[in-house]
């Protein structure tokens, strides 16, 4: 199939005529997909049906190689047929932009063509190994609806969870009072802190405001699971978002928040440009939009296994990381305890396929059908897996529905056992409009230099980005749109946690109770997820610190003093109901998971001992 021969034919024709080996498997599955990129603007004709129409070829040209005759009658064959017809498709004019202007890209491609042309078993058998019978371009409409719906379900249990939290931790009377924080913003910075803080609470920051932005929120999250106005929706969900993560200051720190506002930005160039998803009516989505969610996949899953290889932390490495994580992770679940018993060759196992599939599952996002489904599954175990030892809030439902755009509408049709609609009967007038689709690449070509470098951070830790870049970074980062990520980069090996307590006249000292967070060691861990409880995650980040470097928790310490009905709100049980304490303290004790032994013997999960003083006793005094 090597040969970039050139001839002519005087016949003018309506269409340009592609013609191939009708007995080739390799060319008949591949011709299917050139096919449907073309959308019936170039004639796909096997040699065998019209090759005497055209007696400038010599009949053992179409053997060598697929013939492509143009409008004027030029006859190329070869890699540069191949680029021609795909003048005509939807989305790969560069390629035929590429074999002609790009040095060695013609050469590179001939040659490949001319190896595959002499193994055609090869390539058929290969063809069937990484795509199946079917290579045409994949479509993602199924994927998309699944995604839409998950997000929205997504929106909606981080708008309900945090508006329950939101008046103990930033109201007015919470921990941390969001006015009071915007006003000492405005202090430091002048007329830049809206730009730097972008929040809808510059404009109200009361209580009732700030439900109303969770109201909202969870509002708009029910359209889109519904399917109702999904550009609006993603929009208003976005500005709501990011206005509450910027109100929650270190409450809304975490990296599922920068996730979740990341992920419904770029939705916004993804999700159908119509009142209602509709089955039957399928609206276009944008290309761009689509890569730039597959590479937001990416980005997470990779920038998570390098950092934890470039960290020098050796647990990692020496795959004892697991024998660690399970009992000093924030929140862990029951099983978590289970998970801990396991011998330690099965726990450096588990870090090994954690390892292997934050590093190596990523990159076959980008591969084909089958490899790209196998890395969709490695991605969603892993998932499933955090989600059964841990509690981390909504991130794991986020993460699954981000890897479901990698199932393809062929590969849904098999798994929902339904006949596939061929992608050939879509009309090809239904694409997206060209103002959207200029925008989202603008989008992408504003976004692309700063994740390129965010990746590469992962790697160069140490490396300072060039002055431009920085300079559109600083631009990006307030709206939290191009984002770094990598938990766990270094492993905890201990466990401190905090325990808070008030006294009525400093010798009897009584506990606070919190609601999830290891307290009383005959406890057992339970699960929350995907409800989040903010003050128990900060607590345990506390513990790995002192109150100097943890403000909010002094004002913590103030809500329990005063008996702040927002803040005790918060806690399970407050031992002081009637009159406040007259003192708090915090003392700072290791626990670990008591083993199988210690568990029969005492009934309890957690194994303590007190370390030292956290916060000496205070007083409002």
């Amino acid at each position: 199939m090597t040969s970039d021969s050139h001839g002519h034919t005087a016949q003018l024709r309506a269409k340009p005529v592609m013609l191939f080996d009708g007995d080739c498997h390799f060319c008949r599955r591949w011709v299917e997909r050139w096919r449907g990129m073309t959308d019936g603007r170039v004639d796909f004709v096997t040699s065998q049906e019209a090759g005497a129409r055209f007696p400038a070829i010599e009949p053992a040209a179409f053997e060598r190689a697929v013939q492509f005759v143009d409008f004027d009658g030029n006859i190329s064959s070869g890699a540069d047929a191949v680029f021609r017809s795909l003048r005509y498709a939807r989305n790969a004019g560069w390629l035929a932009w590429s074999y002609e202007h790009v040095p060695g890209f013609a050469p590179v491609t001939e040659l490949a063509y001319s190896l595959v042309a002499k193994n055609r078993s090869f390539a058929s058998a290969a063809t069937r190994l990484f795509w199946g019978e079917d290579v045409r371009q994949p479509s993602y409409f199924q994927s998309r609806r699944i995604f839409l719906r998950l997000l929205g379900l997504t929106y909606l249990i981080a708008f309900v969870s945090l508006w329950i939290q939101i008046d103990g931790l930033v109201g007015s009377d919470g921990i941390s009072p969001v006015g009071d924080y915007l006003s000492f913003a405005r202090e430091q910075v002048g007329a830049r802190a809206p730009f730097l803080l972008p929040t809808l609470c510059w404009l109200n920051s009361s209580d009732t405001f700030l439900h109303l932005l969770c109201g909202t929120g969870a509002g708009f999250s029910l359209l889109l699971l519904l399917g109702l106005v999904p550009p609006l929706s993603l929009a208003v969900l976005y500005v709501c978002y990011l206005s509450l993560t910027i109100a929650g200051q270190t409450f809304l720190s975490f990296q599922w928040d920068i996730l979740l506002l990341e992920t419904g930005f770029l939705a916004i160039f993804f999700v159908p440009w119509s009142w209602r998803m509709r089955r039957a009516d399928e609206a276009p989505f944008s290309p761009i939009g689509l890569f730039l969610l597959k590479l937001l996949l990416f980005k997470l899953m990779l920038m998570s296994g390098v950092v934890k290889l470039t960290s020098g932390d050796a647990a990692w490495w020496n795959l004892t990381a697991l024998n660690y994580h399970y009992e000093t992770q924030p929140l862990p679940t029951v099983l978590g305890w289970w998970a801990h018993q396991t011998p330690d060759w099965f726990k450096q196992i588990s870090t090994a396929f954690v390892l292997l599939v934050e590093v190596v599952a990523p990159f076959l996002i980008w591969m084909p059908r089958r490899l790209r489904l196998a890395g969709c599954a490695l991605l969603v175990t892993l998932q499933v897996l955090i989600a059964l030892t841990g509690n981390y809030a909504f991130f794991n439902l986020l993460t699954v529905a981000l890897c479901l755009l990698l199932v393809d509408d062929a590969s849904w049709s098999k798994l929902l056992r339904r006949v596939p609609r061929d992608p050939l009967e879509r009309d090809p007038r239904n694409r997206v409009s060209p103002p959207l689709r200029a925008v989202a690449a603008l989008v992408c070509i504003m976004l692309l230099p700063g994740n390129a470098w965010l990746i590469y951070s992962a790697f160069k830790a140490e490396a300072d980005p060039p002055k431009l870049l920085a300079a559109l970074d600083g631009a990006v980062e307030p709206f939290r749109v191009a984002n770094g990520y990598g938990l766990f980069r270094v492993m905890t090996k201990t466990r401190p946690e905090i325990q808070v307590e008030g006294s009525a006249d400093g010798i009897v000292w009584l506990p606070y109770t919190f609601r999830w967070k290891p307290g009383a060691p005959n406890a057992a861990p339970r699960w929350v997820a995907p409800h989040q409880p903010r003050l128990d995650w900060q607590m345990w980040f506390a513990a790995l610190g002192g109150p100097r470097q943890n403000h909010w928790f002094v004002g913590m310490m103030e809500g329990l003093l005063r008996n702040r009905t927002d803040v005790l709100r918060l806690l399970a049980e407050n031992p002081f109901r009637q009159t406040p304490p007259r003192y708090v303290r915090a003392i700072l004790y290791r626990y670990r998971f008591s083993t199988p032994k210690e568990r029969r013997e005492t009934g309890n999960w957690w194994m303590r001992e007190e370390m030292r003083e956290y916060l000496r006793s205070v007083s409002l005094e």
